[in-house]
């Protein structure tokens, strides 16, 4: 399989382990990607603002991968979100599609409909031979216990994302189990991570993160996996800040993403994983591993 690679604003410029873990993975996994040339931001971040400009940029990054003649792989939650919600729009409003592409048109570009977005999960779900990955693993995760963070994003709005279970969702847990982790539901697993408050009001956002680490270190997790930069810098980035704002020194839980626990169960170098970028003690997992 070959994706058309769409990293967004955030994981080149903050989140790069993100990027290591997924270009070093997946080759194992028999998925090339391909880059985009002169792509932009997806346009999530002034949706709020105008929702024509938001369109256009969504557009024209789906137009500069419907000229590669594949479908897009954004590996950010949000924006994997915006290029879905965009998609429908521009598909289901006919002179709405028009008016976007006559500003397309300044750069030869237009916007067809022909592309699919594939969400992460969805390809390591329907692309991936699970008994050539279990071939290929070399270091079990047998013994721990993982807790996975979908986002909020990935789940919804789930008429517009059929391939993920937005109640009930399982593809991060059977991952897991493959690897040799186990991974059981949790009442919190459905819970914001709060990044969408950061901008208005900090401490409620790291009060959200930190009730669920919390919980999970109550329910004997060693560790929590996400798949979404946003979610990861709540998670990974932010403990510290954790800590202080809820008061409690004892607030912590390694947290990685979804690529790197499969490129560890690998035997990948963890240097290519991006492991040393973590800033949750993940060393602490590695050793037991070790």
């Amino acid at each position: 399989m070959k994706y058309a690679f769409y990293l967004g604003c955030t994981i080149p410029t903050e989140q790069y382990h993100y990027e290591l873990s997924v270009r070093e993975v997946f080759p194992h996994l028999g998925i090339d990607l391909e880059e985009i040339e002169g792509y932009s931001c997806c346009g999530v971040s002034i949706k709020g603002y105008s929702v024509v400009e938001w369109l256009y940029l969504a557009a024209r990054n789906l137009a500069l991968v419907e000229d590669m003649g594949l479908d897009m792989l954004p590996i950010c939650n949000g924006c994997y979100n915006s290029f879905i919600e965009a998609k429908h729009f521009l598909d289901t409003k006919p002179e709405v599609k028009d008016k976007v592409n006559e500003h397309l048109k300044i750069e030869g570009l237009e916007y067809k409909g022909t592309c699919e977005v594939r969400h992460i999960l969805e390809v390591l779900k329907n692309d991936v031979d699970i008994e050539e990955l279990k071939s290929k693993l070399t270091t079990s995760l047998e013994g721990l216990k993982i807790a996975t963070h979908y986002g909020c994003h990935a789940l919804r709005p789930d008429e517009l994302n059929e391939n993920i279970d937005s109640e009930d969702p399982q593809i991060m847990e059977d991952i897991l189990r493959v690897l040799g982790a186990s991974s059981e539901y949790y009442p919190e697993k459905l819970d914001c991570c709060g990044s969408s408050l950061i901008a208005f009001d900090h401490e409620a956002a790291f009060k959200l993160t930190g009730a669920k680490v919390q919980a999970l270190q109550k329910r004997g997790y060693d560790a929590l996996t996400t798949v979404c930069p946003f979610c990861q810098k709540m998670y990974d980035n932010k403990q510290e800040a954790i800590k202080r704002i809820i008061g409690d020194e004892e607030t912590q839980l390694p947290t990685f993403y979804l690529t790197q626990l499969i490129g560890i169960a690998l035997g990948l170098d963890e240097e290519a994983l991006g492991l040393n970028l973590n800033m949750t003690p993940v060393d602490e997992i590695i050793e037991r591993l070790e």
